[in-house]
């Protein structure tokens, strides 16, 4: 539930995982119970300059407003979803997409805003993919792989049942292999990535440069209006997302070839526009999936989708540690 600072206080049991997902747009946090329901939960907009003193004021704030509307219940744990790059499991942050966090000691610090209450930390994008595997489209395989295309494009990795962190925490970052050697250049300073080419920013972007503007006037030209115009027959907007859903496609095929997954599952908000990226997604992979093995992967959508940071987050804590194994 969404809580404002004027609800009455509503006391919940103790023992809950207070979960914190933190990105360049928005930051949410929920307190979530053992099985993965989130009790009380509520977000605010990142500050708009995103200096690191803002970043971490905002986020104090909001934790204060949903843990006094809860009562303040003692917490068994907090576990954070962040935008990475990050030093893990210090959870030294330097966030692509949150210019004032670079080496920010985000997990450090909220040892020091709760004292005596365990801090776990990891990449949003592999909170996602756990988030899905515990209690989404991914549950019950052993292999999958949980992607965001959003903002940017990340994803985390579950194999033979445990999560896979990687020397410093970011394991399965499908955004960063290379698609396209010739392709456009990336923020992480390589080119043809499938982040370059697929983010949503990249793909509005892409879809101005081919002449596409929004049919309504005083629409912004982002993705969601992209999504709208396709759906109302743009074909520059359809083609953007064709693009896009392709690049997505081929590096599916990619990663199940080098990793035997059962299943790929893709949230984020470019995934809001349904079969117009999902269709192009699967007749990519499809085309690029040759062996039996890389073939039998499924393709699903995400379906915890604006809950699953939190989720993810508090899942840090589940199963008795099933995807925490710092």
């Amino acid at each position: 539930m969404s809580i404002s600072p004027n609800d009455p206080v509503t006391p919940l049991p103790d023992g809950l995982i207070l979960a914190i997902d933190i990105g360049g747009t928005k930051m949410a946090i929920g307190l979530v119970d053992d099985d993965g329901n989130v009790l009380a939960a509520d977000r605010t907009p990142s500050p708009a300059n995103q200096l690191g003193d803002a970043m971490w004021d905002a986020l104090n704030r909001l934790a204060d407003r949903v843990l006094a509307t809860a009562g303040n219940p003692e917490l068994a744990g907090v576990g954070v979803g962040c935008a990475g790059p990050m030093i893990w499991p210090e959870g030294i942050v330097s966030p692509t997409n949150i210019v004032g966090w670079r080496d920010f000691p985000l997990r450090r610090l909220l040892e020091q805003r709760f004292p005596g209450v365990p801090v776990r930390l990891h990449n949003d994008a592999i909170c996602m993919a756990i988030a899905e595997n515990w209690k989404g489209a991914a549950q019950g395989h052993q292999n999958a792989l949980g992607m965001v295309v959003s903002t940017g494009v990340g994803g985390g990795l579950i194999s033979d049942g445990r999560l896979i962190n990687g020397g410093f925490g970011n394991a399965g970052h499908i955004g960063h292999i290379v698609i396209d050697p010739d392709g456009p250049a990336c923020r992480c300073g390589g080119r043809g990535c499938l982040e370059a080419i697929a983010r949503g920013p990249a793909t509005s972007a892409w879809a101005v440069e081919e002449g596409w503007s929004p049919l309504e006037p005083g629409d912004p030209a982002n993705a969601e209006t992209l999504a709208k115009d396709a759906r109302a027959g743009d074909l520059v907007a359809i083609e953007a997302y064709r693009r896009a859903g392709s690049a997505v496609g081929v590096g599916l095929a990619s990663v199940a070839a080098l990793l035997d997954l059962d299943i790929a599952v893709v949230g984020g908000g470019l995934s809001q526009a349904g079969e117009l990226l999902m269709g192009p997604v699967r007749l990519a992979f499809a085309e690029h999936a040759g062996m039996t093995f890389v073939k039998r992967m499924k393709i699903e959508r995400a379906q915890l989708d604006q809950e699953a940071g939190v989720v993810g987050a508090a899942a840090l804590f589940a199963d008795g540690g099933r995807y925490w194994n710092a």
